[in-house]
């Protein structure tokens, strides 16, 4: 099965860590999301990023988060983590992944699977897609 949705980042506390010099720009963020779409629900992640370009949208960076999902999806309630990583080069196209945490279901997802990537549009607006299946637990 697929679910897409969109999501607004509500919320972002980053804090830089390490002693980077001349080096990139490292920090972890705790981020707070809104879902709206197939997948109806908030998220909170922690997010590890990797700035090595300038600053503004066209920067060369990566990140890798975990990410508590509370919603509904599929007509069901629960929660799960997804785990993500993403790149952006100046002049390349953003790349994400990432998968549903084995085991990490609860409720009415428990036996979720799948994996995602995350894009972004023209106009700045993040949207997730999800490939899933719900296998039934003993």
């Amino acid at each position: 099965m697929k679910a897409t949705a969109r999501f607004d980042v509500t919320g972002w506390d980053e804090t830089p860590y390490g002693e980077e010099g001349d080096g990139p720009h490292l920090s972890e963020a705790l981020v707070v999301k809104e879902y709206r779409g197939d997948l109806k629900g908030a998220a909170r992640a922690r997010v590890l990023m990797c700035r090595a370009g300038t600053e503004g949208p066209l920067q060369d960076a990566g990140y890798i988060a975990s990410e508590r999902v509370e919603g509904r999806l599929a007509g069901r309630e629960g929660t799960f983590v997804l785990q993500h990583w993403g790149i952006a080069a100046a002049g390349s196209p953003p790349r994400t992944a990432g998968h549903v945490v084995p085991g990490s279901g609860t409720g009415e997802l428990a036996g979720l699977s799948g994996t995602m990537e995350i894009g972004v549009d023209a106009d700045g607006r993040h949207t997730l897609d999800l490939e899933y299946r719900i296998d039934q637990r003993p």
